[in-house]
């Protein structure tokens, strides 16, 4: 098993389902013990909002909230990409508890790291 699972997301409310199945996965590897990296880009940098993750749903996948605070509890870092941030006029200042923002060279080292394993959704 990988030391460390690096997850970045593409979709937001525009692609329910891609979207839930990687806040899922990334909750569920933290709960099994691995160091999650979710990384939200486009139309899900809008999760990093107090509030945003509530008003999303999904018949039958469990409430955004209650993953990004499993990921959070478990010590998974969330990070908005800066570009996607930027666009949609997200500061850091604007994010909830314990989430960033950061660019393309921290995701790449963080991918690339030994021991790593990254998916993209």
């Amino acid at each position: 098993m990988a030391k460390k699972l690096v997850i970045k997301v593409t979709a937001g409310a525009d692609a329910p389902e891609r979207c839930s199945q990687a806040f899922t996965v990334a909750a569920v590897a933290v709960a099994s013990g691995v160091e999650v990296s979710l990384w939200l880009t486009g139309e899900s940098s809008w999760f990093a909002l107090p509030g945003r993750a509530a008003e999303f749903e999904l018949p039958h996948a469990a409430p955004l909230p209650d993953l990004i605070e499993g990921i959070k509890a478990g010590g998974g870092t969330i990070t908005v990409c800066t570009q996607c941030a930027a666009r949609r006029d997200i500061e850091e200042k604007d994010l909830i508890e314990g989430a960033r923002i950061a660019g393309a060279q921290v995701f790449v080292q963080e991918a690339m790291a030994d021991g790593v394993q990254a998916l993209v959704y």
